[in-house]
């Protein structure tokens, strides 16, 4: 049987397609696949060192960032309750610090109710508090645990104040009434601590150096006079004999018995010294009024 014939419309519309095609394809030839450029050893070289500085300047506005929100903290200080123009003068940098509680305000001294804290704390060499050698030592060993030294290799947030106290391996003989603690010679030993952030409570990491030991250091009362300046041990004797003097005289507090002085700074080095706050304190309890 023949095959059918198609309408010569058909055909022609057919033919004139196909050949419309050909001479498209003749004069646009299909696209070869794009191949990658290659790129040599050098254009490399620049592509990688304009991605290191773009990465480097994101880093360092990063780190500038940070840098004037840590030095912020330190221009924009905070001020105590002032009683006269020195402590009016004093300024805090506005990092966390203990809380406590004013119980009450004299003209040399205030009573504070202090909470609770977590401190680490090294022995000074020495029998000097404030010996230049000394305090250095003791500082940077307290500050290494707190930028990562520690077991979880964890940095912590600088706080106020560097507390530095006296303490005495004293000599305790008991009898009937009271039990009487004594001073021994060469028992004087002076320690240097630094308040620890209150968000760990007592979860804080333990130090790598076996020098820094990390304690609770309880509810207590305490009486606080402020001074400004550098902080000497001479300053720190005749400050303290000032305000055992004073506290003779108060009608609710009186000095704890074995209460040894207590020195804290809250200033950074480079702080002008008449703007500096430093305190001594000892802790006391109210008089037994009942006699």
């Amino acid at each position: 049987m023949a095959a059918p014939k198609l309408p010569i419309s058909i055909l022609n519309n057919t033919t004139v397609k196909s050949m419309a095609n050909d001479r498209t394809m003749l004069r646009y030839p299909p696209s070869k696949p794009q191949q990658r450029p290659t790129m040599s050893a050098f254009e490399a070289r620049v592509s990688l060192l304009f991605a290191l500085a773009s990465q480097s300047a994101s880093v360092s506005q990063r780190v500038v960032a940070d840098l004037i929100s840590e030095t912020s903290k330190y221009v924009v200080p905070k001020r105590f309750e002032s009683r006269n123009l020195e402590e009016a003068l004093m300024t805090v940098p506005d990092l966390e610090t203990v809380n406590f509680k004013v119980l009450s305000r004299k003209d040399k001294y205030e009573i504070r109710e202090v909470e609770p804290y977590f401190i680490a704390e090294t022995t000074m060499p020495g029998k000097e508090g404030f010996d230049f050698f000394g305090s250095s030592q003791s500082f940077n060993m307290l500050a290494e645990y707190l930028f990562g030294k520690n077991i979880t290799n964890e940095k912590m947030e600088m706080t106020t104040p560097v507390i530095t106290r006296r303490t005495s391996d004293g000599e305790k003989m008991e009898m009937t009434t009271p039990v009487i603690t004594r001073r021994g010679r060469g028992q004087e030993k002076w320690k240097m601590s630094f308040v620890l952030p209150s968000k760990y409570g007592s979860n804080l990491p333990i130090p790598k150096d076996s020098a820094v030991k990390v304690t609770e250091v309880p509810k207590k009362i305490v009486a606080v006079a402020a001074f400004s300046g550098n902080v000497t041990d001479e300053e720190v004797k005749q400050r303290e004999s000032k305000l055992r003097d004073a506290l003779k005289n108060d009608l609710e507090f009186e000095v704890k018995v074995g209460a040894e002085v207590e020195v804290a700074q809250y200033n950074p080095p480079f702080t002008l010294p008449f703007t500096r706050r430093n305190e001594i304190s000892l802790e006391v309890e109210r008089r037994n009024t009942s006699s």
